[in-house]
């Protein structure tokens, strides 16, 4: 796959999408139908399952109001850190997309692990629907020691994820470049990594149509 280069208007979607396919999905219906706190109250998966996992404050419920094109559809915690619950959405009976709990808020690689050695982990590695976590990275910041503790953790949960930027708005097209290549070098390094990173913004809408386009090809 070649690699994607920037115009005006933003990253340009990698070739190969059907981004109507993406717009058509994400067109429908996507509502919230429950939460769990603890693994037991997993219920059995409706169909396939994209989960979105982050630092807290990555953007990660803003992305997931910018895909379905609902305003508050996923709302952040007032308290980053604090919520500890799997959020699940109903998009149009083909996808259920889950908001995961941001983690890092320590900044620390412990305070992830113990965060995340729980329900998060049990999820990740027992639920058979999961087709792909969608990883979120701050395009505005270096990744911190707990970014790579959740990559390490997907790898050996053998779950399929993939590194999304956001906030590439608040950044240059240079400093863009250096660090999409930067995320795809950290990619090839993890066995669970998809190879591909979508850049995104989800206040001017670069890369969200990409990205759909992506996630519709899982459904």
């Amino acid at each position: 796959m070649s690699e994607p280069h920037l115009t005006d208007g933003g990253p340009e979607q990698a070739p190969g999408l059907d981004l109507e396919a993406g717009r058509v999905l994400f067109a429908q219906l996507c509502r919230f139908f429950y939460a769990a706190q603890s693994i037991d109250q997993l219920s059995a998966p409706l169909g396939p399952e994209i989960a979105f996992a982050g630092r807290s404050n990555v953007g990660k419920s803003t992305l997931v109001n910018a895909l379905t094109g609902q305003k508050a559809l996923a709302r952040a915690s007032g308290q980053p850190g604090r919520t500890k619950q799997l959020n699940f959405f109903n998009l149009g009976d083909r996808l259920t997309l889950v908001d995961m709990p941001g983690y890092g808020y320590a900044q620390a690689a412990k305070a992830v692990k113990k965060d995340w050695q729980g329900l998060m982990f049990d999820y990740l590695r027992g639920r058979p629907d999961l087709r792909r976590v969608v990883l979120l990275l701050d395009a505005r910041i270096e990744l911190k020691p707990s970014d790579h503790a959740v990559m390490d953790l997907l790898d050996r949960a053998a779950v399929t994820y993939q590194l999304v930027l956001t906030k590439i708005d608040k950044i240059t097209p240079k400093a863009l470049d250096a660090k999409r290549a930067q995320a795809r070098a950290l990619a090839r390094r993890h066995a669970a990594a998809f190879p591909d990173v979508v850049a995104t913004s989800s206040e001017t809408g670069a890369g969200i149509e990409e990205l759909r386009a992506v996630l519709a090809q899982l459904g």
